[in-house]
């Protein structure tokens, strides 16, 4: 539509951005939880180039539409954010063009043959998924987000599993191993890629990280065998990002102790509610842990997938 205005983000649209994203989530999941410190956060990504990899819609005067991706493996596969207000089919299908054509170029500057993207949308989204369809995008995974609600009188402190200690990490070499540790539970799920020690730590917004809330759980008989991170920053609830345990140590009690020390732990901050979100499929059988301490859906998401082949680059032979 000759109305349309399309412009890279910057970092001073966070506020614009992070207001669309909520408009999203009060018709999607009936209340605002987008918090701006995490819009902020995204768009000052190490890895994100701002003028390549954003795109800000407009309707005459009105933003309606945000685009963003990332890739974080390098080989082609591509993370996407696709954010449209209800009824703006045209914006919807103007962003996914672009987002389409800039992953298929990026996977060639990767070298990779194909670009793989990878989107995530509310089961009952604002956009009208049947324009994704029709570009061949597929829905191939479905997450829950999860929610607890908390109280102090209830959620007590529980009595660790005969061996198991915790341990914050605070200190610079624990992050380092529970940047490990979450490489290692984490390395068999779906669509995660290895990354670097600063490349997660920029992931988990590290620098506004309260490293108190993050633990590494040690077995007498084994060390360090999982980690548990948290966070206490988002206004709608307390939030559980990872909890992971080795393979050799689960079967042990010892991911149902984390997850109840984190509802003990955010009972005693105040909160009222605690989150997170689990892949429906995942191996390590999560999702039936978290129902079984009483965790509900709060709202699920479905990833969409779609591949492309790479762009012919100049200079180079297809």
């Amino acid at each position: 539509m000759d109305d349309l205005t399309v412009r890279p983000a910057t970092l001073a649209d966070a506020p614009a951005v992070c207001a669309l994203l909520n408009a999203v989530d009060l018709v999607e999941i009936g209340r605002a939880e987008t918090d701006l410190h995490t819009v902020e956060a995204d768009l000052a990504h190490c890895d994100l180039d701002l003028v390549r990899d954003t795109w800000l819609v407009s309707e005459g005067r009105d933003l309606v539409a945000f685009g963003m991706l990332w890739s974080d493996s390098g080989d082609g596969d591509i993370g996407v954010d696709h954010y449209v207000l209800p009824g703006r089919s045209a914006a919807a299908v103007v962003l996914l063009e672009l987002i389409e054509a800039r992953a298929a170029q990026k996977a060639a500057e990767d070298g990779a043959g194909r670009a793989v993207l990878h989107l995530q949308l509310n089961t009952e989204p604002a956009v009208d998924t049947a324009l994704l369809e029709r570009r061949g995008w597929r829905t191939v995974r479905r997450y829950q987000v999860m929610t607890r609600p908390l109280a102090v009188a209830d959620d007590l402190p529980p009595v660790p599993p005969t061996g198991l200690t915790l341990r914050d990490c605070r200190a610079e070499a624990d992050r380092r191993i529970a940047h490990a540790l979450v490489e290692e539970t984490f390395a068999d799920h779906f669509d995660h890629h290895a990354r670097g020690y600063e490349q997660w730590l920029d992931d988990v917004h590290g620098a506004r990280l309260d490293w108190s809330l993050v633990w590494i759980a040690s077995l007498a008989d084994e060390g360090d065998v999982a980690v548990l991170l948290t966070r206490d920053d988002r206004e709608a609830m307390g939030w559980i990002r990872n909890i992971g345990v080795l393979k050799s140590a689960r079967g042990r009690g010892v991911g149902g102790h984390l997850l109840r020390h984190a509802f003990a732990t955010y009972a005693a901050r105040g909160r009222d509610t605690i989150g997170l979100g689990v892949d429906t499929r995942n191996e390590s059988k999560a999702l039936a842990l978290y129902e079984a301490h009483g965790m509900t859906p709060h709202y699920a998401v479905d990833t969409w997938e779609v591949t492309r082949p790479a762009a012919a680059l100049p200079g180079r032979m297809p």
